[in-house]
């Protein structure tokens, strides 16, 4: 092979590459449906023309068989006139009707074959066009299956990239921060605003509380002692006695207060 020729089929390859690229088989798959339809077009024309010839000879026919029957009744009329030469023209008349309608029916069922087989022909393109429509629409929609996957991919691909990962941990820690950093601003303003004795408070009435069921325990079990208590009973009536006395304004003392 010489260099032009190796030229020319690299040249070749070369379109024929660009070519397969620009393809969009959504495209191309519409185009060859508008093809079809308009082979599908030119065909019913051809369909009607044999029709009409199919017809046309039939309707010649018909008339040669007419013209046939009409010399006939013309020979038998001249018979019964007794003219036999008018009856022997009409005979020759009616022999050339008879043949052209001989003709006429070669050639008519002729026609008329062509034109069935032709009807034939284009009810099986109509057929095979609205089949190919039918594969158009699932090869389009295997089309935008295979892009929707692809799609799908390279997005999948994009995010096997553990970078936009790390981005969110990050995120997600310092959201953390910040939610703890809030909850510390939110205690403090709580021990500033006065809450925090309040706390206090409640954390001793707890503590009392808890110091009143361990005694009552402990009593239970006969491990309390009871001097403190009658310590204490004692105590409370002496104050009371000295409360009454100072309300009255004067009184006795009792060496039981003592």
């Amino acid at each position: 092979m010489g260099i032009f020729g190796r030229l020319g089929t690299l040249l070749k390859a070369n379109i024929n590459d660009v070519i397969s690229k620009a393809e969009d088989p959504e495209k191309i798959l519409n185009q060859l449906i508008l093809d079809m339809k308009d082979q599908l077009i030119e065909a019913k024309k051809q369909v009607a023309v044999a029709i009409a010839d199919e017809k046309r000879l039939k309707k010649q026919l018909d008339n040669e068989l007419h013209m046939a029957r009409e010399w006939e009744k013309k020979a038998m009329m001249a018979v019964r006139a007794g003219r036999d030469d008018l009856a022997k023209e009409a005979l020759r008349r009616k022999g050339e009707h008879d043949q052209l309608a001989s003709e006429f029916q070669g050639q008519w069922e002729a026609q008329k074959a062509a034109a069935d087989k032709l009807r034939e022909s284009l009810r099986q393109l109509n057929n095979k066009i609205e089949e190919a429509k039918r594969k158009k629409n699932l090869l389009i929609a295997r089309k935008k299956r295979a892009e929707a996957q692809q799609k799908i991919q390279a997005t999948m691909s994009g995010l096997s990239d553990t970078s936009a990962f790390d981005a969110f941990d990050r995120m997600s820690e310092k959201i953390e921060q910040m939610e703890a950093e809030a909850e510390a601003s939110a205690e403090l303003a709580d021990d500033f605003a006065g809450n925090s004795l309040d706390n206090q408070f409640a954390d001793l009435e707890a503590e009392s509380g808890a110091d009143s069921e361990l005694d009552a325990l402990k009593a239970k079990m006969g491990m309390l002692d009871s001097k403190p208590a009658q310590q204490f009973e004692f105590e409370e009536q002496k104050q009371t006695k000295q409360q009454t006395v100072s309300a009255g304004g004067r009184g006795t003392w009792d060496s039981d207060d003592f």
